[in-house]
């Protein structure tokens, strides 16, 4: 019995490549293949479909507005997490354990609750259909995700290096960057890739709040319909290239994911 452990695990891997072992078998083929039948590789294999991706601006720079927007998100809630986070680890203050609940709760609200009210919001200060904007928007949820991270790492850092510090002349923000932050690097990557997944993959408020200069890929996405159909070839080709940038982040933190999925307390 102990020699078909191996055969559970391996089933449910199977299990979970399968789709994406078929959206890159797709993503060779043509539209006219994918609709003329079964097949479990490309019989008339083409890169027609990520040529296009690449060569035409619609679909590049929808890759290009993504990454934008993401990278300015994820650098603005680390940036806003940090201080919040310590202030949460290291005071005590009334009303503070509500107030870090109260956080999550943020995180828990659909997008479409907001959608509206930020559409308004920015069409009026002129920042509709910019990067700043789905940026901004998306902070909403993943400031309080990277404070509930970084808390848990910042707690797990005895308060007695921070004492240290002071007796040896370090000012706060020197402590703060040039030996707190170093001790919580782990938790500083992991709660930046959280931020960096959630706001890759949201589209509601990315698409509401974009219309030409900023769109994302995954609006690009939606707009490949024509009178005989959907561009399926060119959507699975689009697909794969959109899982690149998470599995990339995932990589560089792969050692420290767990952690973070416990809030650094493991």
């Amino acid at each position: 019995m102990k020699r078909l452990t191996w055969l559970v695990p391996t089933i449910y891997i199977i299990f979970l490549m399968l789709p994406i072992y078929w959206l890159v078998n797709m993503s060779f083929k043509t539209t006219n293949e994918i609709l003329g039948g079964f097949s479990p590789y490309p019989v008339e294999f083409t890169t027609e479909n990520y040529v296009t991706i690449l060569t035409d601006p619609t679909w590049y720079w929808g890759y290009i507005n993504s990454l934008m927007y993401v990278s300015i998100n994820t650098v603005l809630s680390v940036a806003v997490a940090l201080p919040a986070a310590y202030a949460f680890s290291r005071y005590r203050f009334l009303g503070d354990k509500h107030l870090f609940f109260w956080l999550l709760t943020n995180r828990m609200a659909p997008p479409a609750v907001f959608a509206l009210p930020f559409f308004q919001l920015y069409s009026a200060v002129h920042l509709f259909d910019t990067h700043l904007a789905v940026a901004l928007a998306h902070c909403l949820f993943n400031i309080p995700l990277a404070v509930w991270i970084l808390e848990g790492f910042m707690s797990g850092v005895p308060k007695e290096l921070d004492e240290t510090a002071y007796v040896d002349g370090y000012s706060f923000p020197a402590f703060f960057t040039r030996i707190f932050i170093p001790n919580i690097g782990a938790g500083v990557g992991v709660a930046a890739f959280f931020c960096f997944m959630f706001s890759w993959v949201e589209l509601l408020l990315a698409k509401t709040l974009t219309a030409v200069e900023a769109k994302p890929i995954a609006a690009t996405m939606t707009r490949t319909a024509s009178t005989s159909g959907y561009e399926l070839g060119l959507l699975a080709a689009a697909g794969c290239l959109t899982i690149i940038p998470g599995a990339i982040v995932i990589y560089f933190v792969r050692n420290y994911i767990a952690k973070g999925f416990a809030l650094g307390r493991v």
